[in-house]
Order: C-alpha cells, then sequence, then structure tokens
C-alpha cells in the first residue's frame, strides 16, 4: 500500500505542487534616478544649466566619473545623487533629484533602459552612454 504525502507550507498556504513552473516573471516597471552629463554630440546638446553644450564626450565622462566617485563613497548613495543631480545634471529631472518615476519597457532609450532593469534596487550604475549624454543610474524601486 502506498500513502501520498501531501505538504503544505505553514507560512503560504500552498502545497509544495504549487511552485512556477515557467520562466522566473520579467520586472514590468522599475524606478531610477539619474545624473545625465551631456556633451557636443548628444542628440541635443543643450539644457536648463548651457545652451549649447560645449563638453566634449571625454570631458563629459571625466566630470561624471567624478560624480560617481562622490557617489559610490557617500553613506547614502541615493540621497548624493539626489543632491548632485538637483545642480549639475543637465536633464529636466534635477528639478526631482534625478527622479525618473516608474518606467517598463520600451519607455527609455535601450542603453539606459538595459542598465535600470539591470540594477538591483539601491545600486548604482557605472557610466551609461545613451543618445542623451553620459548617466549614472541608481534604482529606487
Amino acid at each position: 500500500m502506498w500513502i501520498a504525502v501531501y505538504f503544505i507550507n505553514d507560512l503560504t498556504g500552498k502545497s509544495q505542487w504549487d511552485k512556477p513552473t515557467g520562466p522566473a516573471e520579467a520586472l514590468t516597471s522599475v524606478r531610477a534616478s539619474h545624473l545625465l552629463v551631456k556633451h557636443t554630440g548628444s542628440r541635443r546638446p543643450a539644457s536648463w544649466r548651457q545652451d549649447p553644450i560645449t563638453l566634449t564626450k571625454e570631458q563629459a565622462r571625466e566630470r561624471l566619473l567624478a560624480f560617481h566617485k562622490e557617489i559610490i563613497e557617500a553613506d547614502n548613495p541615493a540621497e548624493k545623487l539626489a543632491e548632485l543631480a538637483s545642480t549639475e545634471s543637465d536633464c529636466s529631472s534635477a528639478k526631482r533629484g534625478g527622479d525618473l518615476g516608474d518606467f517598463g519597457p520600451g519607455m527609455m532609450q535601450k542603453a539606459f533602459e538595459d542598465a535600470a532593469f539591470g540594477l538591483s534596487v539601491g545600486e548604482v550604475s557605472g557610466v551609461v552612454d545613451s543618445d542623451s549624454g553620459l548617466h549614472i543610474v541608481i534604482r529606487t524601486a
């Protein structure tokens, strides 16, 4: 005689057989903040800070790397990015400390989207190169 044993998880109330069998669910949205430094080769080389932008791409990269160092060495990287973005970012999101809100796939330029979706919450990216310029991204949710 065989006896089937059926386990119920005490915490979730689900059985051992209720495990998902398909691929892991893809993220449908993330929330991120960023600091953008534009350069002469940017899609629109002008910003609220400067019109026209006069930095070369290499100068923009050097400037962004200095910001990156400040951000990753800070006790609270998200707070430091917001502080820097509010005065140094070439994006209009500067007035919100670089906060872009929630966005889903296809809503941002590919390089930026790939970076944001590839980060864990609280993680800071390296330099992200998009048509808009160079970014530092932090995923906030």
